[in-house]
């Protein structure tokens, strides 16, 4: 197949793009800044979502849609999430084209159809939503409300990069109300745990839970809990924010209802979203200089089976024994592909389903139909053994596990390693220019610190780990006191 990506050490950034691109996940859009999801990529996706809705019902959250476009004075209703989000609109104007008289087959916009008031492409949706809720909610007894919806969302980004970071994304937001601020942190912080265990569980990648700084929540919020992880250029990537609004959306938006003992209240709220940036995650968190790897949990195809023949007679039998294992693992719910290309040879085929990081690969050729074996490789490893036809479908399923849970502790473990704890200004710089990955160091609570270290550093806080404990020291900046560590990177 010939070399296909950028290694990692040679070009971290082209390998990443490299590997979205040869792997068939998505390719750039004739609009600028967005993407086309193609349908292996989109198919992880998928997977990704069916987990985390089911996710979502479980804790008794229901689906539901609200519109694309925001009338302004209602985005506007709201004022620290406009200002937040202010640079990053993209607004409708008007509403029709026409000819243009002087450029024959051009079109122009109709200046004498300009809407009566410009509409906001949702780059969240808390003013739609909210403005909505005061419609839904009148006593207690409409609470709490749990909405979840899966949408699209525009963030008018000047740089962009495949999944990480376009111009339109998907993603899923849940917003909820609540009739006491007690009842909402709880929504929050539980939203925040279902984004963990999807993190660790489905996706194999280890994740910080913590709390955002003052300069880094989330436009509204009263707090903004977040999971962070490690990437393997030493990066942190926030995957996934969980927002605990107080009463800031209800009071712009006027959202009371009637309490038990007949008082209007104004309700408490949350709001928590992941998007399409799960896929650059995944593929950073784990992938090598050979392709994707993938945590069987979200692979679209759990195992390949690739023929090895010279001639229709023995692909003919090498495909009935191909049948009878494919029947068997998809009855235990897994996703088989028989690679019965004439066109291509079986090392073409091993580095294409290699590039796309199917877990586990069987190849079966003469001698394995006379032996009653197949060869089995796996792709987290790429360790191969031979198996007997006769265990092989009740084999895989515990190989897979085996691959889920190793993939896991690799990425562990390189969290581990890439974790320091600092005392000066000096080591964070040091670590941070030639370590990289995440430093813990005492801060002073301060914004104006927090700032300076962002402008001379280039990392910021990422989290204050929830399970930080008080430790009294001093900030690595100010010297000023400090309650405990906090945790520091320079992210994407």
């Amino acid at each position: 197949m010939g070399k296909q990506i950028t290694s990692r050490g040679e070009d971290y950034s082209q390998w990443y793009i490299d590997l979205v691109k040869k792997a068939d996940l998505a390719e750039n859009s004739d609009v600028r800044g967005c993407m086309v999801i193609k349908p292996y990529g989109y198919s992880i996706w998928e997977k990704m979502q069916q987990a985390l809705d089911k996710m979502f019902k479980d804790t008794g959250h229901e689906n539901a849609y609200f519109p694309l476009f925001v009338p302004k004075s209602m985005f506007e209703a709201e004022e620290k999430n406009a200002e937040g989000f202010a640079k990053e609109c993209a607004i409708v104007t008007h509403y029709r084209l026409k000819n243009d008289p002087n450029n024959k087959g051009k079109l122009m916009v109709d200046p004498t159809a300009k809407l009566e008031e410009e509409l906001v492409v949702r780059p969240t949706s808390e003013a739609i939503i909210w403005s909505t809720y005061k419609k839904w909610i009148q006593s207690y007894r409409d609470l709490p409300l749990l909405i979840n919806q899966w949408a699209n969302v525009v963030r008018w980004e000047m740089r962009t990069r495949l999944f990480l970071r376009t111009a339109e994304f998907l993603w899923q937001e849940g917003h909820t109300a609540h009739a006491t601020a007690f009842e909402a942190i709880k929504e929050t912080e539980k939203m925040l745990d279902v984004y963990a265990e999807f993190a660790e569980t489905f996706m194999a990648m280890p994740v910080i839970k913590g709390k955002k700084s003052e300069g880094e929540r989330f436009p509204g919020a009263i707090d903004t809990y977040c999971i962070e992880s490690m990437m393997q250029d030493g990066k942190a990537l926030q995957a996934g924010t969980s927002h605990f609004l107080g009463q800031n959306f209800a009071k712009a938006f006027d959202v009371q209802f009637t309490n038990k003992e007949g008082k209007m209240e104004m309700v408490w709220g949350t709001s928590w979203g992941v998007s399409t940036r799960l896929m650059g995650a995944l593929i950073m968190a784990h992938s090598d200089d050979d392709g994707l790897v993938l945590p069987p949990k979200l692979a679209p195809i759990h195992v390949v089976i690739v023929p090895i023949f010279k001639n229709e007679v023995e692909l003919m039998k090498i495909s009935e024994q191909a049948d009878i294992i494919s029947k068997e693992l998809r009855s235990k719910g897994y996703a088989v592909k028989f690679d019965n290309r004439e066109t291509h040879k079986p090392g073409f085929k091993f580095a294409e389903w290699e590039l796309k990081g199917v877990p586990v690969r069987i190849a079966i050729g003469p001698r394995d139909l006379d032996n009653k074996t197949v060869e089995v490789a796996r792709r987290d490893t790429k360790e191969k053994q031979v198996m007997m036809m006769e265990t092989i479908a009740s084999e895989i399923p515990g190989l897979l596990d085996r691959i889920q849970e190793n993939i896991y502790q690799k990425a562990l473990a390189f969290r581990s390693e890439k974790t320091t704890r600092v005392e000066t200004y000096a080591e964070l710089k040091k670590v941070l220019d030639e370590k990289g990955g995440f430093v813990e160091a005492h801060w002073d609570g301060t914004a104006e610190t927090e700032a300076a270290i962002k402008e001379e550093t280039k990392a910021t806080i990422r989290c204050i780990p929830l399970d930080a404990v008080e430790e009294t020291g001093s900030c690595i900046y100010s010297g000023k006191p400090s309650a405990r560590r906090v945790l520091f990177a320079r992210a994407y």
